[in-house]
């Protein structure tokens, strides 16, 4: 049995110099900072406005609109090499309809960055 945790205490040794790292550096941060606390500090922000009203209030769709071409394009590119990695394993026949399938992906994320585009999404004040 002693033989089999031995295995494993090099992982406890790597846990251990982590732990002890990590307390060593927030405390050293809680200690070494400087404290100069002022009212900008200390005031809430969020999604680039100031708390100045309800926190119920309605946000500018531009918000909402540079959120979607976020995903679009992050689910872009989280099909798209998974997909060319494992295209060329196929057969002809498979590689043909895996091409044409996402050519037709990549067609609904097309009209997703022109929608946003139309909006005015890309343009900011």
């Amino acid at each position: 049995m002693t033989e089999f945790l031995l295995d494993y205490l090099p992982i406890v040794i790597f846990l251990g110099i982590a732990a002890v790292l990590g307390l060593l550096f927030v405390v050293a941060a809680f200690v070494l900072a400087p404290k100069n606390p002022d009212t900008e500090k200390l005031s809430a922000y969020e999604c680039g406005f100031n708390a100045f009203d309800d926190a119920r209030m309605k946000f500018d769709v531009r918000f909402y609109l540079v959120s979607i071409l976020f995903i679009i394009f992050d689910l872009e590119v989280a099909f798209l090499f998974p997909w060319a990695v494992s295209m060329f394993d196929l057969s002809r026949e498979g590689m043909v309809f895996a091409f044409w399938s996402m050519m037709a992906f990549l067609g609904v994320l097309t009209v997703g960055f022109l929608y946003e585009w139309k909006k005015g999404a890309l343009e900011w004040e």
